[in-house]
Parts: C-alpha cells; sequence; structure tokens
C-alpha cells in the first residue's frame, strides 16, 4: 500500500498497432484515473517510531510535549483486551529451535555459550545469551560466538513486552556455527557487566502502561544485579526515562545506551534480550529471580522516592486520628460525576478525604510523596489507580468497576495486583442506574439491557461504550458499606 505502482510487464505488445488513437486515448484515460483514484485513497503505514534519542544523563531529554493520557489509553482499550486466543508465533525462530514456555518446571539452567528463548504466553518473547555476546546496534543484533563448533541459529525478538503491539523493530538474535564465523562483529567496547535489551513505544505514554509493560518486568530483568546492568534500549524516549529517571538509574548505575543509534560493537558475557512480562501490572514469584514479588517492587520505589509510610495509620494506637482517603478524579471519560457526594460519604464513614487529580505532566516524586501520605484510595477503572503503588503498604484501594460486565478486566489490571502489593483490595461495581449510559440510550437499548451480548459482538464494542462512553454516579447509600469495609479493615488492622 502506498507504493508505487507500475506497468504490467509487455504492456505494448498485446495492443495490435491497427487500432485507432482514440481507442488508445481511451485506454490510457482510464488508466491515468485509476492510478490518481488509487493513490488518493492509499493509506500510509503510521510510524510512531522516534529514534532522536540523548542519553539519560543529557538535560536535553526531557521532553518538551509529552503524549496525552487519554490518547495513550485510548490506545490500551483498542488493542489490550482483545479476546485471548492462542497466537500465532510471531517470534521469527527458526523451526528447528522452538520456544518454550517461560513457566515450564522442566526449563534447564542456562549453559555457557548458550542461547536460551521462551515465550510467555500472550504476552512475551525472551532470550538469554550466555558467552561471547556481541551487540551491534546499527543492524539490531546480538551474536553469540560459540567457543566449539556448534549449530547456527536464529531469532527474532521483539524487545517490547506486548508481542501483538506495532511500530516496534525486532532484534535479531544468532548463534553462530563456529568461534572462527566471518559474520562475527569485532568488539569495539567491552563490559564488565551484563546487559538487557528492551524496546520503548509501543504503548508507553499510558501511565498504567508504563508500569505494567515496561517498569515492572524492567524491575524482574535487573533487580537481581543490584545496579551492575548495562540498558540497551531500542526507539528510546527521551521524555519517558525523564519521567522515570530516578527508577531507572536505581536499577542501572550505567546511562542507558540508545541502541537504534549506537555505532560500537558491545561485547558482553551476558546478555537479556526483551522483557518478560508474567502477567498485568504484576509479578509471578515463580517466575521472577530469586521469587521477587509485587510487594518487592512498591518497597523498591518507596526506597527510590524516600517515602515516609511504609504502614497506614494505626487507629489501634492512635483511635483519635482520621484516616486519609484519596479520591482519584478523572477528567474524560469513565469520570466521577458527583465526587463531592462521595467525599461526604467518606467522611461520614470516618475518614478525612482529599480529591486529587493526577497529570500525567507532574513530577512523580511529587506524585509519590502526596500518594503516600494516604491510607486509602478510591478510584473509577484506569490508570490513576496506578498510583497505589506508592501508598503504605496495608493500605485500602476501592476501584469503582463501570458498568458492562468488567469484572473480570479490573481484578486482571488491578484487584489482582494491588492485593499483590500487600494492600486490601475492595471492589465496588456499579449497577445501570448509577452510569450514565442509561440516561444517555435508556433502558431497552442493548447496551444497557444486555451486557453479555455486547461483550459477544466483540471488543470494539466494549471499548466504545463500557470504556470510552460512559461516566459514573455512585449511590452513596449503596456505596456506604463498601467504606465502612475500608475503614474497618484499617481500625483492626
Amino acid at each position: 500500500m502506498g507504493s508505487e505502482v507500475k506497468p504490467a510487464k509487455g504492456l505494448r505488445s498485446w495492443a495490435p498497432r491497427h487500432l485507432n488513437a482514440g481507442f488508445v486515448a481511451g485506454f490510457l484515460l482510464v488508466l491515468l484515473t485509476y492510478l490518481v483514484v488509487s493513490r488518493q485513497f492509499a493509506m500510509d503505514t503510521p510510524t510512531d517510531v522516534t529514534r532522536t534519542a540523548p542519553l539519560i544523563d543529557e538535560k536535553e531529554m526531557m521532553p518538551t510535549k509529552a503524549p496525552a493520557e487519554a490518547d495513550a489509553e485510548q490506545e490500551k482499550m483498542e488493542q489490550k483486551w482483545q479476546p485471548k486466543e492462542t497466537p500465532k508465533n510471531t517470534s521469527g525462530a527458526v523451526p528447528t529451535e522452538e520456544f518454550p514456555k517461560a513457566d515450564s518446571t522442566e526449563a534447564k539452567p542456562l549453559e555457557k555459550g548458550k542461547v536460551a528463548c521462551s515465550s510467555n504466553g500472550f504476552y512475551s518473547d525472551t532470550c538469554d545469551v550466555d558467552g561471547d555476546v556481541r551487540t551491534n546496534g546499527t543492524a539490531l543484533s546480538v551474536t553469540l560466538v560459540p567457543a566449539s563448533w556448534s549449530e547456527r541459529h536464529e531469532w527474532k525478538i521483539q524487545p517490547y513486552p506486548r508481542r501483538t503491539v506495532s511500530g516496534i523493530q525486532e532484534v535479531i538474535v544468532t548463534q553462530l556455527a563456529a568461534p572462527d564465523d566471518q559474520a562475527a562483529p569485532a568488539c569495539t567496547v567491552t563490559h564488565s557487566v551484563p546487559a538487557v535489551v528492551f524496546a520503548l513505544g509501543g504503548l508507553t505514554g499510558n501511565y498504567w502502561h508504563d508500569f505494567s509493560d515496561v517498569l515492572v518486568p524492567l524491575f524482574v530483568a535487573s533487580r537481581q544485579y543490584g545496579g551492575e546492568v548495562q540498558f540497551l534500549i531500542s526507539n528510546i524516549q527521551p521524555w519517558w526515562l525523564g519521567k522515570y529517571e530516578a527508577i531507572v538509574r536505581r536499577l542501572s548505575s550505567y546511562d542507558a545506551v540508545d541502541l537504534d543509534h549506537d555505532k560500537e560493537v558491545r561485547c558482553f558475557r551476558h546478555v537479556t534480550v526483551g522483557l518478560r512480562m508474567h502477567k498485568e501490572f504484576d509479578v509471578a514469584p515463580e517466575l521472577a529471580p530469586s521469587g521477587l514479588t509485587m510487594a518487592d517492587f512498591t518497597a523498591f520505589l518507596r526506597e527510590t522516592y524516600s517515602l515516609p509510610r511504609a504502614s497506614p495509620v494505626s487507629l489501634r494506637e492512635s483511635p483519635e486520628k482520621r484516616p486519609r482517603l484519596v479520591v482519584i478524579h478523572r477528567t474524560h471519560y469513565r469520570k466521577l460525576v458527583n465526587t463531592d457526594e462521595v467525599v461526604r460519604a467518606a467522611e461520614a464513614a470516618g475518614f478525612e478525604a482529599v480529591v486529587m487529580e493526577p497529570r500525567f505532566d507532574a513530577r512523580l516524586e511529587e506524585v509519590a510523596r502526596e500518594v503516600n501520605s494516604f491510607d486509602a484510595m478510591v478510584g473509577v477503572h484506569g490508570a490513576g489507580l496506578t498510583n497505589a503503588v506508592f501508598l503504605p503498604a496495608g493500605a485500602v484501594v476501592i476501584q469503582v468497576v463501570p458498568y458492562g460486565r468488567l469484572e473480570p478486566m479490573a481484578k486482571a489490571d488491578f484487584g489482582d495486583p494491588v492485593a499483590d502489593m500487600g494492600l486490601r483490595y475492595l471492589q465496588y461495581s456499579i449497577a445501570a442506574e448509577e452510569s450514565t449510559l442509561l440516561e444517555m440510550l435508556g433502558p431497552e437499548h442493548p447496551v444497557v439491557k444486555d451486557p453479555e451480548g455486547v461483550h459477544r459482538s466483540g471488543w470494539d464494542k466494549v471499548a466504545e461504550y463500557y470504556l470510552g462512553k460512559q461516566d459514573v454516579r455512585i449511590n452513596v447509600g449503596r456505596f456506604a458499606p463498601t467504606l465502612a469495609l475500608a475503614f474497618h479493615h484499617l481500625r483492626h488492622r
């Protein structure tokens, strides 16, 4: 699509010379019309790959304009919650070597001078390369030079954790057949630390995806090295590195390398290609090095930002205190339209309630410190609930689930992760009467009357209406028992 249209071979041979000039002119006119119309309706493939990227420690790294959260969240709605059928193998692995499952209990330890590639179900493909490993940024390649003769193998890895996301260039991982293979690039820089190769772009720019797709998997991949690891980043995003600089610098003591523009051939003893995503916004301890958990990740964040509170207020020790509750306010779809009523209901339940409207361009240090001062959080399903990572362990999170049978998604995106953070998770599912869809469409509309039917019709309608066109008006009387349960948890912990 969008390529130059070339005439077929032998275009002149089929036209007898005795055709009159009028017929030839008519044919040429039709052909010209076809070319003009086809070009008018041709669609160029969108390109969202950013390739201007200074290193992490340069001041010009800070963005002049960050992506809008609303746009990135729309990307999330369109790409993430598709029906999870078993995907076709898009790893690019040659037929002689298939990807074993990452969660296999029969996985063997990585041998020296070997490549071990694995696939984590719906999410990601990764390769661990150990031995004489050489990275070539201009070729986007990682090459293992064997110590002795072996078979040649090649894999194509998308280094972003969601293999279904478009716009990410693949990294070619090659195990050469011989130590003196002429295809082995000569080292120009030798490193004494291991490396992790990963890509930005994709769905980053949405706050939740920044954590779920990159920061959590990056923590799992690199925390074991205690900062002694080199990050090689494809599709580097300077604004992203600026926003999360404190986290990235704590995971790696070295400046990140812009892999796409790196002219060096870097040599390592171990390279991990791609980030392994266990599940949404969470860590599976049985698959993580040293049994890392999501609670380890949130503790790491509290240390990184020097957050003062590791636990919520103790009402046993200080019964006169009122625990602080933050209501996350959204400014676009799925917003809470009666925030003031919810605040008064929370105060009636015994909380000191505050409304917070997180801005995507806010300094993360300030957001983290503010959120850490609260003992409980309430918010409608959306990226703002990601800030639960900064709450003290033992705090309470109440997720308000929009109308439309979205409970499984809400549980996977926030319910399970929040519980694994060591927080108390409560869920409040709104009724049709609490959704603006009812007044917008009426009680007999299929979107209101038959959510299960809408789900059967496909994800597009689910995303359009239940995520993109409804707001929430909480019935505070119906919500009161959930607030009371949250207060009860803090009182008796």
